[in-house]
């Protein structure tokens, strides 16, 4: 998809000065000739981009462009198309024919809708480890919208962060802008942590990089044990540093993160001026930079290569033949498994017959079996078992041994203990599947039922309108890093014949209902007392007509100014618990009320209700708030709604594109802080279409609980509430890591601070702020947290499930 419009943004973000010295030409390949706009475009970057005319699909065409000498192919889809899946299947047959000319190549490629993603991920020479890789605008729009649920305003911070700006503050525009400014200014970069680091744990690291190298760091790329894939861990507890780790930042500019890799402790311990951290003497870092890449390059391409062939030849043998387990005995316990095949590997090189050089590929070709086994049992899960003679009490821990857990295995369980409450990888709450009957509610029941602190979503769908994937919606918020009582329960308001054809992909998700009714009926929306949500999502799956795409956001902003305009009395101020109880109409919605006495005022009015309306057109933002001043040509990222987190466009997910090419792992960190955990293996098993499979809890799948999760705590009172009066950004950053464990990353701050009685509620975004910043009582704060093993909501369950590790 070559327009003007999707090209500039494109480039814009693509060739931004912040980047490092980028050297890179582009070549943009479409079937018909620019009009006159685009060629002025393509002229005015003449040093830089190529058009050629021509098809993707003819491999003639690719020859012309030299696909087979390029670093990589991206794949641009039109957002704005009329039917998303025939948009989504033309471009997976480019990624086809790309890939048939040249199966090594590297594909970026933009997708619709997240049930596509599947037929990509079953192309064979499609290889996620060597950098293919898809953005997919409904996961990842739906996923920012979710993390907004748990912490208003989140989507526009991430939105912010990969898009490449630079900021210019200037005295006449309004204190709120400029501090907003100054962190719509901060990207994503990634650097290697210089040895001063080693040894240090990830808090005492990032504690060092904010205090003196004015840099926040993230998280860190930990390398799996035994050549074993590295995964990307966000404000990991309890991790070390090791040599060379690769550090995940916050800051304004390639050049700012280069001090992690210069910082020497020797040199610039006492630097007070964090510009003065270059380039020292000490140690051997004269061979610096350059000559340490040309190394990495020229060890890169003597080794791997080679092996990866191997491996992936092996690989594709592995699936198809029956689990090798080397010399080791097949044994009961699971969990003994991976350090035989370990053992077998470490014991080899002593073996007189065995020669060094051979066994290295074995190394990773182990790894790759153990990761084939995980598949091949989640895949085998999903077919009839066969009857087994001897009943192994087997515990799932994604090894296929003999046959999945068949039907006359079910008597060696204490199902008490091992009650499945997440899927099988661990990452995310699971119950079996609902019917969707039984979810809905009708408006009285809606009304009877005590709904306080749950998420509305107001959905406008035609029956036949293409689906949107609400699962990537509902996931993030059922993960399991959260209590099952923490979950928020969440309310669909809208047409139930269009979601009982997404009901495949919700059934497992625990605490949704279903109400039938429209999000442009008053009554509706008091029914589920909108008042009292978290936050209302506003979202439309209707196709946008041809005539007037202006007029594509027509139903999401008339309910959204809709809310905006409604009163409520002053309701529910203190709830008891039996009396919730008993209100309650659906036994799921019992836990709403919880535990928790003391319940919040709802707001009296409308314009107070937390919302975030999606838009297809980013000049519609324009409607959304009657109180801003914004002119209708302001760029999105400028304008007040979504400075203030209560707005989303998916044209912000463009800048994706390039954040990935430069930068793979990106992406990967983007993915894992948005869909609250998904990995590569739990897109495989999405991939087979048999939705989220439930798992029994061992230890090691209980462990992928211990992961961090975007959170928001306030000022105003807490343990933190010291820092609210008139305190220093800098001194809670110090004070929330150490005490807490919790990395925080910027400000949820009121854009009148005036307490005026017309003063509004309206909050925006200050990403990552310096550490002089003046904080004010009123300010929300933006936190990594830990997980908090804490207590169960059924403390004896809970402990039975955690010592259910045999």
């Amino acid at each position: 998809h070559i327009t003007y419009e999707s090209v500039s943004h494109f480039l814009k973000d693509f060739l931004h000065e912040d980047r490092e010295d980028v050297d890179v030409e582009v070549v943009f390949l479409h079937r018909k000739p620019p009009d006159l706009e685009l060629e002025g475009l393509f002229k005015r970057h003449f040093t830089t981009v190529e058009f050629f005319q021509g098809s993707i699909m003819n491999p003639i065409d690719l020859q012309r462009v030299k696909v087979h000498e390029a670093d990589a192919c991206l794949v641009l889809a039109n957002k704005y198309c009329q039917d998303p899946d025939a948009e989504d299947a033309a471009n997976i047959m480019r990624v086809i024919s790309i890939k048939n000319y040249s199966d090594d190549i590297r594909v970026i490629i933009q997708l619709m809708q997240y049930h596509n993603k599947a037929y990509l991920l079953n192309i064979p020479s499609w290889d996620w480890k060597q950098g293919d890789d898809v953005i997919c605008l409904a996961e990842l729009k739906l996923g920012f919208i979710a993390q907004s649920c748990l912490a208003p305003g989140f989507s526009t911070m991430m939105a912010n962060l990969f898009a490449m700006r630079s900021f210019k503050t200037s005295p006449d525009t309004q204190a709120w802008q400029n501090d907003y400014l100054q962190g719509t200014g901060c990207e994503m970069y990634t650097e290697t942590l210089s040895p001063s680091f080693t040894g240090m744990t990830f808090p005492q690291a990032s504690e060092l990089c904010f205090t003196k190298l004015k840099l926040l760091l993230l998280a860190i790329e930990i390398k799996g044990e035994d050549g074993s894939d590295s995964k990307i861990s966000i404000n990991p507890r309890g991790a070390k540093i090791s040599a060379n780790t690769q550090g995940f930042f916050i800051a304004q500019s390639a050049d700012e993160v280069k001090r992690a890799w210069f910082y020497c402790k020797a040199c610039h311990e006492d630097i007070k001026d964090e510009t003065l951290i270059k380039k020292c003497k000490c140690k051997n870092l004269a061979t610096f930079r350059k000559g340490v890449r040309a190394v990495q390059m020229v060890g890169r391409a003597s080794e791997p290569g080679g092996r990866e062939r191997e491996d992936s030849i092996t690989n594709r043998n592995m699936r198809n033949s029956t689990p090798i387990m080397g010399n080791s005995t097949a044994t009961k316990q699971v969990n003994k498994v991976k350090p035989t095949i370990n053992r077998c590997l470490n014991e080899a090189p002593n073996n007189p017959n065995s020669q060094f050089s051979n066994q290295r590929p074995q190394e990773p070709m182990q790894e790759s079996a153990y990761a084939g086994y995980h598949l091949a049992y989640e895949v085998k899960k999903l077919m009839p078992t066969s009857r087994s003679t001897g009943g192994n009490n087997v515990n799932n821990n994604g090894v296929g041994l003999q046959v999945g857990i068949a039907d006359d295995q079910a008597k060696d369980f204490d199902f008490e203990k091992t009650e499945m409450k997440y899927d099988s990888t661990g990452m995310f709450h699971w119950s079996p599947a609902r019917n969707l009957e039984d979810c809905i509610l009708d408006r009285n029941q809606a009304a009877m039922t005590v709904l306080n602190g749950h998420v509305v979503v107001c959905l406008f769908a035609d029956p036949d309108s293409p689906l949107i994937g609400l699962r990537n919606l509902v996931m993030p918020l059922r993960a399991s890093n959260f209590h099952y009582h923490e979950l928020k329960h969440v309310v669909i308001v809208g047409a139930v014949d269009y979601i009982r054809r997404e009901w495949k992909m919700l059934q497992n998700l625990p605490k949704i209902s279903v109400l039938n009714g429209s999000p442009l009926s008053r009554a509706d929306l008091r029914a589920v007392n909108v008042n009292l949500c978290d936050m209302c999502v506003i979202l439309s799956a209707k196709v946008p007509s041809n005539d007037d795409p202006t007029l594509a956001d027509k139903e999401a902003i008339l309910a959204s100014l809709n809310i905006k305009a409604m009163t409520f009395d002053d309701t529910i101020g203190v709830l008891s618990q039996d009396e919730s109880g008993v209100v309650s109409a659906n036994e799921n919605l019992n836990s709403v009320s919880g535990p928790i006495v003391l319940q919040r005022r709802g707001s009296v009015y409308g314009a107070n209700v937390p919302m975030i309306t999606e838009l297809v057109n980013d000049s519609n933002v324009q409607f959304l708030d009657q109180d801003d001043d914004d002119d209708p040509d302001t760029e999105l990222y400028l304008t007040q709604p979504f400075a203030c987190g209560t707005a989303f466009a998916v044209s912000v997910l463009d800048s994706l594109m390039s954040t990935t090419y430069f930068n793979q792992n990106a992406l990967t960190l983007i993915r894992s802080l948005i869909t609250g955990g998904a990995t590569p293996e739990l897109e495989l098993i999405l991939a087979e279409g048999a939705g989220l499979r439930g798992g029994y809890s061992t230890s090691d799948s209980l462990s992928n609980r211990d992961r961090c999760r975007v959170g928001q705590i306030s000022l105003y009172d807490g343990p933190l509430a010291q820092f609210g009066e008139a305190g220093k950004y800098g001194d809670l950053f110090v004070a929330a890591l150490k005490s807490y464990g919790m990395l925080c990353i910027g400000l949820y701050r009121f854009r009148d601070t005036s307490s005026s009685c017309d003063a509004s509620s309206k909050r925006y975004v200050i990403t990552n702020p310096p550490d002089d910043f003046q904080l004010l009582p009123t300010d929300q704060v933006f936190v990594l947290m830990q997980f908090d093993p804490g207590m169960e909501y059924k403390p004896n369950r809970g402990q039975k499930g955690k010592d259910d590790n045999s």
